[in-house]
């Protein structure tokens, strides 16, 4: 009615408030909500909530250039801020101590829980605080920085969980692997860490693959290694053996099934596996007399072990003063050094003793191999 006079408090506008008083906003805001129901006390919490606003972020400044974004601060102190207004009674005092407190706090969890670049237990983050106050004060009494053991007297903490809390202090701003490394160098802390090797899965089989390609004979070996690590085709293995492609892939395929064999056996099986079929690469030597001639007959693979069988038959067929002395090769698929060392030994004692030699029926391979250790075979 006319004359009458509406008691009613808001809350003063942004506008016209100047310096808040929160306390004076706060208590218009708790009489306006005074017996209205839940559903309709929005509208006035929002008015309370903005009106606040600045007092918060003054707060949150408070804390900037410690390594967390202002808006970081900011929207952590605005949920304090609504934690406070809708907790406020009152009746327990001052609002603006109320939420002064409450958004502090809320600024303060968030460091503590938030803002760790790797994770680190509650109970250390909690030692981590108290070595560093005790630090700061044990410095101002001794003059000095204290040591582990005196910063575990004075907080009565074993050493090994004060040690813990000073290494877990790192893990709150770790160095970014992107930094570099220093100086004019282009590196970075990344280069820097190891990786995963997906070859160390691999290291038993290569491990055992290596022991079982020396119980292969000298050729398969030889023929191994120029497929898959020289990268020879069949054809090129042929040639360079003197035998055709396809025996170059049947050797191929019982060396491969042989290691895979082994490989799955506890012991390794025979190479043959018991089959009577000769070894085409075991060392064969005979001399035979042939009028006043005498033929050695040369067949598989001479390596080291054949090597000195080799070297006995020829200096056997030089010490009969034979007319001449024939080193029929057709059979041989390969030399390797203790082979063409004792090639040479038998022309150097027929050299001495003044007896023909001559090397007969090479195949191209091993053609090669004499003519680069100046053991030039006869043209057949």
């Amino acid at each position: 009615m006319f004359g009458q006079t509406s008691t009613t408090t808001t809350t003063p506008p942004p506008t016209e408030r100047g310096l808040e008083d929160l306390d004076a906003a706060a208590l218009a805001y708790a009489a306006r909500i005074e017996g209205l129901p839940p559903e309709r006390r929005g509208e006035a919490r929002d008015d309370l909530v903005r009106f606040a606003l600045p007092f918060a972020g003054r707060l949150a400044r408070r804390y900037r250039g410690r390594g967390e974004p202002l808006e970081d601060l900011e929207q952590v102190a605005r949920l304090g801020l609504v934690n406070a207004v809708d907790r406020y009674d009152p009746e327990r005092g001052s609002f603006t101590a109320y939420a002064a407190i409450t958004i502090v706090g809320e600024i303060k969890r968030h460091f503590r829980d938030r803002t760790w670049g790797v994770h680190v237990p509650r109970r250390l983050r909690d030692l981590i605080l108290e070595v560093g106050q005790a630090t700061a004060a044990l410095t101002s009494e001794l003059s000095r920085a204290p040591s582990v053991a005196e910063l575990s007297a004075r907080l009565e903490t074993p050493q090994a969980e004060i040690l813990a809390a000073l290494e877990s202090a790192a893990g709150y701003s770790p160095a970014s692997l992107n930094a570099p490394v220093g100086g004019e160098s282009s590196a970075e802390f990344g280069d820097l860490v190891g990786e995963s090797d997906n070859a160390l899965e691999s290291v038993d089989d290569r491990v055992t693959v290596s022991g079982l390609l020396h119980r292969l004979p000298w050729r398969e070996r030889r023929i191994l290694a120029m497929r898959f690590y020289g990268n020879q085709t069949q054809a090129e293995i042929a040639a360079r053996f003197g035998i055709s492609q396809m025996h170059v892939s049947r050797l191929l395929s019982r060396a491969l099934t042989w290691l895979r064999q082994a490989m799955l056996a506890d012991a390794p099986p025979p190479w043959q596996n018991g089959a009577a079929e000769p070894d085409p690469g075991k060392t064969r030597i005979s001399v035979k007399q042939n009028g006043d001639r005498v033929v050695v007959e040369v067949g598989g693979e001479i390596d080291r072990d054949g090597a000195d069988q080799l070297r006995r038959a020829m200096l056997e067929a030089v010490t009969g003063q034979p007319s001449e002395v024939v080193v029929d090769l057709v059979g041989a698929g390969g030399f390797d050094a203790g082979g063409i060392a004792a090639l040479m030994a038998g022309r150097d004692a027929a050299e001495r003793t003044g007896v023909p030699l001559r090397l007969t029926r090479v195949q191209p391979a091993v053609r090669r191999s004499l003519t680069a250790a100046g053991l030039a075979p006869a043209r057949d």
